[in-house]
């Protein structure tokens, strides 16, 4: 594991065995797209998943560690895309949908509920909360697509706008418990961002793809940057796919 990681894992995790029985360690990862903070999300938690597992390993006769259940839950904010149909009811439906991934473009208070819900105690009775997926296939949300269970203690967040100063981000970034951002050079998200619109299908060629970058893309992130809470961690994503701590 690269070094910049095991220190957030071994932060997260010191934090995390200090958490009473009854409460969640909560985490959001946010930065601009294509920052990779996606990436760095999945990393950690499937990093605390194993140190979780190792830690619950009975001795070597036993079963193997992957018995443990998984300890950490991971949920992008895209599943809080606002649907095709919501934003062609919009005002000004043409520039929602040229504008799909600006922040009025997400469902905010549903991500705040979803935050609210999963910092509540834990009790005997506690059972699974739901959040949404998004469906690259259907360019739609897939609703209670990802089940966060009661013994998943850590839930890292990740997504855009997930430490922005506007409301209702505010508001549910004041209830996590660590706030990361990921910071990129904008011609690095650029081309990272190009290539995953063309493999994603939203765009047909690079050209096409890199345009919306640059009407779209880049603009919501200097929006992120602009109105970027305090945060706890800065971690600088570096063209080769490396991590810096800043």
């Amino acid at each position: 594991m690269e070094e910049q990681v095991k220190r957030l894992v071994d932060k997260v995790w010191n934090k995390f065995l200090k958490t009473p029985k009854d409460s969640r360690l909560l985490i959001a990862i946010g930065g601009v797209p294509g920052s990779g903070k996606t990436t760095l999300s999945q990393l950690v938690t499937a990093a605390l998943n194993a140190r979780y597992a190792a830690a619950s390993s009975p001795p070597s006769s036993g079963p193997p560690a992957s018995s443990a259940s998984p300890i950490a839950a991971f949920v992008p904010m895209d599943g809080y895309h606002l649907t095709r149909a919501q934003l062609s009811a919009m005002p000004d439906p043409a520039t929602a949908h040229a504008r799909r991934g600006a922040e009025f473009t997400f469902d905010g208070e549903g991500f705040l509920r979803l935050v609210r819900a999963l910092r509540e105690p834990l009790t005997p009775t506690s059972g699974a909360i739901f959040a949404p997926s998004f469906d690259h296939a259907v360019k739609d949300p897939k609703e209670d697509d990802i089940a966060v269970l009661p013994e998943q203690r850590i839930v890292v967040f990740e997504g855009n706008y997930v430490v922005l100063d506007k409301e209702p981000w505010r508001s549910a970034a004041a209830l996590m418990d660590e706030r990361w951002f990921v910071d990129v050079d904008f011609s690095v998200a650029r081309k990272r961002l190009a290539r995953r619109h063309v493999a994603a299908g939203i765009a047909a060629t690079l050209e096409e793809a890199d345009r919306r970058a640059v009407e779209n893309d880049l603009p919501n992130g200097e929006e992120v940057v602009r109105l970027r809470l305090d945060v706890d961690e800065v971690v600088s994503s570096r063209e080769d796919g490396t991590w810096v701590h800043v």
